[in-house]
Order: structure tokens, then sequence, then C-alpha cells
């Protein structure tokens, strides 16, 4: 194992160690401040309710270079499903293996790899900077939002911004993210009137009011994509009803959805379009709305130059530019005006058991990082 990969590879397997299920950063923040601050940096830790945070600054004055992410993980599930611990950092055949190794704290440790080796020289035209989490994979309501605000408040503007999301494919850096979909969270709750199954008109069936128009939802062709935008989709991930017994007609209905949106749509739009469907349902009926976020779009700009110049330089790929995926904390960047570019690991088994990132994926991303630095920072 050569130098750099070893270095990415400790400090990953140091982040791996720490159980930092969401909101919990269990200490991998403090890791990374510490190595930071011993190479420059000023640290300043912006707790906000459950939810830790840090900005970390070295140069001054304009542009800056933010480098994003966050410490906090998915649950890992039953652990009798994992090949071994998840918390325990693991290698086989050429991989790293544990919650969290490829989104994204391998990208966080080349992160702070990167900083440490960028030459001071080659890296004084502006401030270099961190932006990390410990909320991106819960609510993200008090992490990279609130600290974006507080940045504004302050009138500090993000020039450029590096998320690392496990944004690559088949190979590290094949792929980045320069957009996103937006993303419309909808609770519906459906009041009938719970009964006997033998006496059913003396009942109303939430879940027989329902299934036409969540079927009319779920099939309907919302639009065919708009510009580099993938077509939005509306998936049903929860539906609850009933009491557990074969002879009771329920008396309620909960189901949860979910609009992944492009630019051909809005949030007031579908939630309108929705509540319509449901306007004559034969059953009370609500609709809790939660916006994520909306779309967001990085068309060029030095950033994206540096990116793929780094990239080509790094692994000699051409690399593609892409909006697909889910959301990511870029949503709460991009609206600033700051440039936002995803650039991570493989995204084959984030969220997954057994999740894993390659060994050989670790001293390329530092090295990328390390040239979009140098490059915007001369």
């Amino acid at each position: 194992m050569d130098e750099l990969t070893a270095d990415v590879f400790d400090l990953t397997c140091e982040l791996i160690e720490r159980q930092s299920v969401s909101p919990d950063d269990a200490g991998c923040q403090d890791i990374m401040a510490a190595r930071l601050e011993a190479c420059g940096f000023t640290i300043e830790e912006l707790q906000f309710d459950d939810t830790r945070n840090f900005w970390a600054t070295r140069g001054e004055g304009g542009p800056i270079l933010a480098f994003a992410g966050h410490t906090d993980v998915v649950p890992t599930g039953p652990l009798d499903d994992w090949t071994s611990d998840p918390f325990k950092p693991t290698t086989r055949d050429g991989k790293l293996y544990g919650r969290g190794a490829a989104d994204m704290k391998s990208a966080l440790a080349a992160m702070v790899v990167a900083a440490e080796r960028t030459e001071a020289g080659r890296c004084d035209g502006g401030t270099l900077a961190f932006l990390v989490t410990s909320d991106e994979e819960a609510a993200a309501t008090n992490g990279t939002v609130r600290v974006v605000d507080t940045l504004i408040e302050r009138g500090t503007n993000i020039d450029y911004c590096v998320v690392g999301e496990p944004s690559s494919s088949q190979a590290v850096g094949d792929v980045i993210r320069v957009g996103r979909r937006g993303s419309l969270n909808g609770r519906l709750t459906v009041n009938g009137i719970q009964g006997h199954v033998a006496y059913p008109d003396d009942a109303l069936n939430p879940i027989h009011a329902s299934l036409a128009s969540l079927e009319s939802l779920a099939s309907r062709r919302w639009d065919e994509g708009a510009g580099v935008f993938p077509p939005t989709t509306f998936q049903i991930s929860n539906i609850n009803a009933g009491t557990g017994a074969t002879n009771v007609i329920p008396g309620a209905l909960d189901a949860m959805f979910n609009f992944r949106f492009n630019t051909a749509q809005s949030a007031k739009g579908l939630a309108s379009a929705v509540e319509e469907v449901f306007a004559d349902l034969a059953a009370a009926w609500s609709i809790d709305w939660q916006l994520s976020g909306n779309p967001f779009y990085t068309d060029g700009g030095a950033l994206i130059e540096a990116a793929e110049s780094a990239i080509e330089e790094t692994v000699a790929l051409v690399t593609e530019r892409s909006t697909s995926g889910g959301t990511s904390d870029g949503r709460f960047i991009a609206p600033t005006g700051t440039e936002v570019v995803e650039l991570g690991a493989i995204n084959a088994t984030i969220h997954q058991v057994d999740e894993n990132v390659g060994i050989d994926e670790l001293a390329p991303m530092a090295a990328m990082y390390q040239r979009i630095a140098e490059r915007l920072l001369r």
C-alpha cells in the first residue's frame, strides 16, 4: 500500500470505528478537526440542537472553496446480516468494509488528507474551507442548512463547493453530480369508519376508498424530463392500516410517498395535482407536505472545469456530468449562488449490508481533491 493510500485508509478506518448513526457524530468531527487544526485550519464548532457541525478555514479572502460532507451514517439493520461487524473496519478482496465506508467517510478522509498535502504556495489565492455536519442522513434540519444560514448572516459566501457524496459508477471520477432533482414528501391520512367485515355497509374502508387514487398517482407519467434532468418520479414508501385482525374493517389509513422532481415541476404544482386526485374521495383525508429541497444545477464554471481536469490528470478519465440520484446537502448550498459538484467514491453499496469502498479508490479521491484546491486557489 503506497503512502497516500495508507494515509487515507487509516483515517477512514478511524472514522468507521465511530458508531455515528444519524444525528450522532460519535466523535468523528473531533478526529477530523484535530487533523485540520494541525495543518493550519481555524475550527469553529456550530452545534444546533442535537446536531454537531463545524466550519473550518485556512487562508484569507476569496474565492472560498469548501469541501463539504457528513459524518453521520444510516442504521446498520440486523447485525447478523453483515459478514463482519459494520463498525469494525475489515478488508477483504481489496475492499474496506464498514458502515459509512462509501457514504461518505472515505471521502471525508480523502479531503482531510488532500488539505494536509496541499502545497501552501499553490493554494494561497483564497480560502480553503470544510463544512461538515452529522445531520445529512436523517432530518437534515440542524446541519448544513443551519450552517449556511449562519454564514449568509455573516456575509460569508462560498464560491465553490465539492460535496464528497459517492458519485462514481464504475471507477472513481467517471461520474460527477452537477445537480439533483428536488424532493417532496407527502403523508396521507384517510379516515374511514371501523366496523365488522361482515357488515361493510355500516363501515367505510379507507383502504378501498384510497386504492384507485393511489394507483392513478403511481401509474402516472409526470413528465419526460427537463433539460439535463431525468423524469419526475412518484413512489409510495409506506402504507399502514388495520388492527391485525382479519374480521375488522380499519378506521384509518396512513401512507407516505415521495416525489423526485425536475425543473418542469414545482412543489406547489405537484401538491395541487395530488390533492385534486383525492378531491372526491368518499372518506375524509388530509396530506402533510414536506419539501426537502428544490432542484439545483451547476451549469459550467470554474469548479466543473477544475474537477474534470483533476479527474483526467489523476485517472485519465473523461467524466460524465449527471443530475441523477437522490438528494444531497448540495441543495442547501447551491441556492446561494455557489458552484456545486459532487465527487466521491463508487456508489454501488451505499446504505446496503456489507457497505464497502475499494482500497484503490482512496488515493485517487485525495489526489483529485488536492488538484481541485490547487487549481482554484492559486
